[in-house]
């Protein structure tokens, strides 16, 4: 059964983004961050009235979150009260360390990342062929390959999972690369980075290349 395509939207709170440079808009960019994030946040909210965030691999398919689960837990609970929830992943790229401003100014040193938030409604994926769908969609990203094992119905194990879909209301996303300062500021960023060459550091460039590419 295919899953009806649904299109991104973009919530009205984007609009008090503190630094709208960083804002990403564009939805293949959007889709690219979901797609290379291994590890999504759930936001839920317990009995207790206070906020439940749980890690969980995720794909993102025909415009849902789809994860699975065991079926029964908190977070479960949870969203049998309340389907609201809000959904995040962030892709860490270098962290600015106070080797780039000699001054050691604490309040410089500095995290580069992309980041998506969606805001949604959790549904239970009832239909077997549905629910099969998504895992095999799960499988394939996180292995990386779509030749595996298909998963169907009488898989080994289906039954005693469930997979939970989020339908957006709402998707705000942001890359944080120095938009906000001089081309210089930039460059000199770039050199640091090719010198430095520590964890983060090339994606960052690569980031930054395209991103001084687009018109």
């Amino acid at each position: 059964m295919a899953l009806p395509k649904t299109d991104v939207r973009h919530a009205k709170e984007s609009a008090n983004m503190r630094r709208k440079q960083c804002e990403v808009t564009d939805p293949k960019q959007i889709e690219w961050i979901l797609g290379q994030a291994r590890i999504g946040h759930l936001a839920t909210i317990g009995s207790d009235g206070y906020p439940y965030i749980t890690p969980v691999n995720f794909v993102y398919h025909f415009g849902n979150i789809y994860f699975h689960s065991a079926t029964t837990g908190e977070k479960l609970d949870n969203l049998k009260s309340n389907p609201n929830v809000c959904f995040e992943v962030d892709i860490p790229l270098a962290y600015l360390d106070s080797g780039f401003h000699p001054d050691g100014a604490i309040c410089r040193l500095h995290q580069f990342y992309h980041c998506v938030i969606i805001r949604g409604r959790a549904f239970l994926v009832e239909d077997d062929d549905t629910k099969a769908q998504c895992l095999n969609a799960l499988v394939s990203k996180h292995e990386g390959r779509v030749d595996h094992e298909p998963v169907n119905p009488e898989s080994q194990g289906f039954s005693r999972c469930v997979v939970v879909g989020v339908e957006p209301t709402s998707i705000t996303a942001k890359t944080d690369l120095f938009q906000y300062k001089s081309n210089d500021i930039r460059n000199k960023l770039a050199k640091y980075l090719a010198a430095r060459n520590a964890a983060g550091d090339p994606q960052t460039l690569e980031s930054l290349i395209m991103m001084q590419q687009k018109p």
